[in-house]
């Protein structure tokens, strides 16, 4: 039977190391499921591998559309379930990592998502709207249209809101009653790395200042001489949105510095609406109790069937 492994968790705990190690010790390939990485030139502010790290084990969709491309949950699944099966044809162990729990479960559940494409026009009345009345009126239309998704987005992701809405429109139901689900013909472990909330912060803002000291400031403005907006949905996340203010003279440095720190740890709170620690489909580890002994055994006895 097909082999798939999912590494999952909140932000900054541990995720990419811990798969570079099993794809090394178990022959496998690293399929990434990070909302950002797959856009160019954003590598510090998206904590994308180096290219060390890249060189060691074969990864997949990272760096493969432009900052101004739109990218959708429908393509991110189907790239990632071609990506996969090649690894699988190949006799090798596809290794799913990421925090975005929408890619995530889009491919371990096999939903069938609508394929709908952009509309420009719709998008900008509905920006227009978020900007003039307030974000929150766009997230009530939600609610009344599709309970059921507006749920599971954050409502202050006006781009998440905004999509949900556009799909209703096109396809005149609720998302959620045409994401009829059928799991993939994959035997399936999901490895679930967490850690006291208090530990998953102090981590987050020393690596924010790690980003920072790598050059994240130098990052933005390269984006912005490019060519990229700020309104554009990849450059509009936490990070790229902080240091952009600060390069408008919105904030100073150490605001918007510690505006990204506030903001990771929200992101990481809501990332546990996603990946739930009651969720028994989770294998769980506390990466405070150094288990990864642990998981390499869990993982070869997956592999034999046992």
């Amino acid at each position: 039977m097909n082999l798939l492994v999912a590494i999952v968790g909140p932000t900054g705990v541990g995720k990419s190391r811990l798969a570079l190690g099993l794809a090394q010790t178990f022959d496998g390939e690293i399929v990434s499921a990070d909302s950002r990485q797959v856009y160019r030139h954003m590598d510090i502010g998206t904590a994308k591998p180096s290219p060390q790290e890249l060189s060691l084990v074969p990864h997949h969709l990272i760096d493969i559309v432009n900052p101004d491309q739109d990218f959708s949950l429908a393509q991110y699944q189907e790239l990632a379930c071609r990506a996969i099966d090649a690894i699988q044809q190949r006799n090798k162990l596809p290794l799913l990592v990421g925090g975005s729990g929408l890619y995530v479960w889009s491919v371990l559940e096999g939903w069938g998502i609508p394929q709908v494409p952009p509309d420009p026009e719709f998008r900008h009345s509905l920006e227009k709207k978020a900007a003039d009345v307030g974000r929150d009126e766009v997230y009530q239309e939600l609610m009344k249209a599709d309970p059921v998704v507006a749920q599971k987005i954050d409502r202050r992701n006006v781009r998440r809101v905004i999509r949900a809405l556009e799909v209703y429109r096109s396809v005149g139901a609720p998302s959620s009653q045409l994401q009829n689900k059928e799991a993939p013909p994959f035997n399936t472990l999901i490895i679930g790395l967490t850690a006291d909330r208090g530990e998953l912060y102090r981590r987050i803002d020393l690596r924010v200042d790690e980003m920072i000291e790598q050059g994240l400031v130098a990052e933005v403005e390269k984006l912005v001489n490019m060519g990229y907006d700020f309104n554009l949905p990849a450059i509009s996340g936490i990070g790229y949105k902080q240091i952009g203010m600060f390069l408008n003279r919105e904030l100073t440095l150490p605001a918007a510095i510690q505006q990204i720190k506030f903001e990771t740890h929200r992101f990481i709170r809501h990332q546990y609406a996603w990946f739930r620690l009651k969720d028994d489909r989770i294998k769980w580890f506390n990466i405070q109790s150094r288990l990864d002994s642990e998981i390499t055994m869990l993982l070869a006895r997956f592999i034999r069937g046992e």
